[in-house]
Parts: C-alpha cells; structure tokens; sequence
C-alpha cells in the first residue's frame, strides 16, 4: 500500500515536471514567433525560420515526453528551450531596445 502511494507520488512529479518542460518549450516557441526576423542577423544568432523551427520541435518533443520528461526527447526539449530562452532572447530584446524591462516609449533618460 506504501509502495503504490509512493509510485504515485512519483508519477505526479513527472507529470508537473513533463508539463513544466512543455510549458517552457511553449513559451520559448512564443518568443520565437514574436521577435522580428532581422532582429535576429542583427544579434548574429541565426535566422528566424531556424529558430522557430527548433522551438517547435522543442515544443512536440515534449508534447511527446509529457509522461516521461527525464527520456531523450524531453531533456533535448528542455535544452533547446532554455538555450532560446537564456542566450538567443535576450539578445534580441537588446536589439530591438527591450533589453532590461524597457518599454518602447522608453526616452534616452526614462520614459515619458
């Protein structure tokens, strides 16, 4: 009985943690979508066909890897995903002037 409610535990873990990967993979793909596309020569990080494309494969990978998101297609996922995320969004916020919270009617002394 202790044994069933413990596998339990651990199938609802990987659950929430399939769904976190999804979600992330979800958002990065998001991302991906909304930054303009010479946005992303102008920070020397590929092209947008390509990173859409990765983020979408991220995204049905771990669509894919909901029930197992510690196999091979959710660890890609989740590093793809991240890697947008981390290294490849920021530098296209800085491009188009969002870098650090900034908003478009931001002047060259605060916004106004």
């Amino acid at each position: 009985m202790i044994a069933n409610a413990l596998g339990q535990a651990q199938g609802l873990v990987l659950l929430v943690v399939g769904l976190g990967v999804l979600a992330l993979a979800a958002w990065s793909l998001v991302e991906a979508v909304r930054y303009a596309a010479p946005s992303y020569v102008a920070a020397s990080k590929q092209t947008k066909p390509l990173w859409v494309a990765l983020t979408a494969v991220a995204t049905a990978l771990a669509f894919v890897a909901v029930r197992n998101p510690l196999g091979l297609p959710g660890i890609l996922a989740a590093g793809a995903s991240i890697y947008f995320l981390v290294s490849v969004r920021p530098a296209l916020a800085a491009v188009q002037g969002r870098g650090r919270g900034g908003r478009p009617n931001d002047g060259p002394y605060g916004s106004w």
